[in-house]
């Protein structure tokens, strides 16, 4: 090979996993606690070395049930970042994917160079100095999953098949980190026609029980396709 073109072929690639999950309550990030070189016993995104006989989208999940135990995901590519010097040990060119789970259906199990892997909560995360440049990484995926929010519909990977509107309205709060308000969230929410009414109500409630919905598959399908504008 020629030497000129050799100098191009001496870098790394690699993947960063941004597992976002929601446990009911509040908006979560899954994190390792890396066991080697460099950052060791810091805490780091779910991510490694790309083999060079791997092609990048299909390594996703191998690195990531490798690292958490975690499988059968379905990620979409981010970003990737290129600086120069965001690994110590050499140049590595990482590429960001992102998802989100339903925390209360998936059990985490760190092993390879994983010592712990655990969820945390997103401001906590961002109050941590993370391996790499995994801030960063963090950041711009959060900002990518907030942008998503108003332009398609969520909330199927992440809450029980029946759900009340109060349930649906404290995950997009979650994700959106603000306050919404309930009638013009409901009002709004129910325009975009993805969700449908069951015949059935909240139990076992000290209050009056709610109304239960479920997500009409076909509509929420095409609406992830189409795109939507839902400014709250």
């Amino acid at each position: 090979m020629n030497k000129e073109l050799l100098h191009y072929f001496t870098f790394a690639l690699s993947i960063d996993c941004v597992v976002f999950g929601f446990d009911g309550t509040d908006l979560k990030i899954l994190l390792i606690e890396r066991n080697e070189i460099p950052f060791k016993n810091q805490w780091a995104l779910p991510g490694d070395l790309l083999d060079p006989k791997e092609d990048l989208d299909d390594s996703v999940n191998f690195i990531l049930k490798k690292l958490t135990g975690l499988s059968d995901l379905f990620f979409e590519q981010v970003e990737t970042f290129g600086d120069i010097n965001r690994h110590p040990l050499g140049r590595v060119i990482t590429t960001s994917y992102f998802t989100l789970v339903n925390i209360n259906k998936y059990e985490v199990n760190p092993s390879s160079f994983a010592s712990k892997a655990k969820w945390w909560k997103i401001e906590d995360a961002n109050e941590l100095k993370l391996a790499f440049d995994h801030n960063l990484i963090l950041d711009k995926c959060f900002k990518k999953l907030q942008d998503s929010i108003r332009t398609r519909p969520i909330g199927f990977e992440l809450i029980n098949h029946k759900f009340t509107l109060t349930e649906l309205q404290t995950l997009y709060e979650a994700i959106l980190n603000i306050k919404l308000d309930t009638r013009n969230f409901r009002k709004k929410i129910l325009q975009k026609k993805f969700l449908r009414e069951t015949d059935t109500l909240q139990s076992n409630v000290s209050h009056r029980p709610a109304k239960l919905y479920t997500f009409d598959i076909d509509r929420y399908e095409l609406l992830k396709k189409q795109g939507f504008s839902f400014e709250v």
